[in-house]
């Protein structure tokens, strides 16, 4: 009984409101271990112009490192990220701040317990492998959907998978939720992210591992995603509401898990570098039989908006690009036992997802 049930951690603290982000100094200032402990920015590099820098609220010797979110958070760069700050800095620094999506997000999560724990970034894939606390860390989504701002998990593309650092030192200590951010957000992307956020939603709430934690969350996610991306609001509520749904799907797999779309998109993401909004919708399309009620209300979206997908993803790839989507997909036993239940492997063979990934 001892061990029956997880104790995870969730964000201690939270800001919400349009504007917020003027209140980051103040929450800083606190937390400065001294004039030569620096707090890290890493900025996704879309905000890098003189209007965002003079926002942020730099002292002494703090930096600011611009990021390209175009391609996933590697193990690699997290190394390099930290032997850069390492090397350039007499002390550790006070924290960091990661300001973007969920690539930005996963990235300062994953910079914070590197910059504490011996080793290499691969070395601390999987589940609670960390044995030292994080720094201090700030997460600013500024794209709303992933639900990294809320997780217990920083997930990296490795030199042999795509695997999360799972663990109870991974969760921010503090998040600003400021729906100003998202208003330059393209279309596509919106969509593809928001569409993760409700993907979330249905794989929890239709998992084996569903129970009344998960569901609460699940279920109001749901029902925010189906108020932005089906009716007719505001796009200031629609902006409050799918950063609130980002929130609560994050949350619902906390104690639950997710299923088959994140499973394949992991595989997409590993081989051929996909970004893992638009891959959770390129196999969520298509997940119908497991999925019915999901998917129909995906298509409703998809239409409402006018959202067409890429075809042909997979039409010439080698037997040898489908064999490792395949093992990275499988190699993810949780999500699929979440899914199908524990005799999973009998619905799902390396034939059925080679079947699946090939229609992509």
């Amino acid at each position: 009984m001892k061990t029956q049930f997880r104790n995870f951690p969730m964000v201690p603290r939270v800001i919400f409101g349009s504007g917020c982000f003027s209140q980051l100094g103040d929450i800083l200032l606190p937390k400065r271990k001294s004039s030569e402990a620096p707090f890290i920015f890493l900025v996704d590099d879309f905000f890098e112009n003189e209007e965002f820098v003079s926002k942020v609220p730099t002292m002494f010797n703090d930096e600011i490192i611009f990021i390209s979110a175009d391609e996933e958070p590697k193990t690699a760069q997290v190394d390099a990220l930290v032997a850069q700050i390492r090397e350039k800095y007499s002390e550790l620094p006070s924290g960091v701040i990661g300001i973007g999506g969920g690539t930005l997000l996963d990235l300062a999560k994953a910079v914070s317990i590197l910059l504490n724990n011996k080793g290499l970034a691969k070395e601390y894939q999987g589940w609670d492998l960390v044995g030292k606390p994080a720094l201090y860390h700030v997460g600013v989504p500024t794209i709303s959907g992933t639900g990294a701002e809320v997780s217990r998990t920083t997930v990296l593309l490795g030199p042999e998978k795509k695997l999360g650092i799972n663990s109870d030192y991974t969760t921010f200590d503090q998040v600003l939720l400021d729906p100003d951010f998202t208003k330059t957000v393209p279309k596509d992307q919106w969509f593809y992210t928001g569409m993760d956020c409700f993907i979330h939603c249905v794989e929890s709430l239709t998992g084996t591992y569903l129970n009344a934690f998960s569901q609460s969350y699940g279920e109001k996610s749901m029902e925010l995603c189906k108020e932005v991306f089906l009716g007719d609001i505001s796009e200031s509520d629609s902006r409050d509401k799918l950063m609130m749904a980002s929130w609560h799907g994050g949350m619902s797999i906390a104690y639950s898990q997710v299923g088959i779309a994140h499973a394949m998109s992991y595989g997409l993401s590993y081989q051929l570098g996909i970004k893992h909004g638009i891959g959770n919708c390129l196999v969520f399309q298509y997940l119908e039989e497991f999925y019915p009620e999901g998917v129909a209300l995906f298509n409703q979206m998809m239409e409402k908006h006018d959202i067409q997908l890429p075809k042909g993803i997979c039409a010439n790839l080698t037997q040898d690009d489908f064999d490792i989507m395949i093992g990275v997909s499988l190699s993810l036993e949780p999500l699929w036992e979440n899914a199908l239940g524990k005799d999973w492997k009998e619905t799902i063979t390396p034939e059925k997802l080679q079947e699946m990934f090939q229609k992509i």
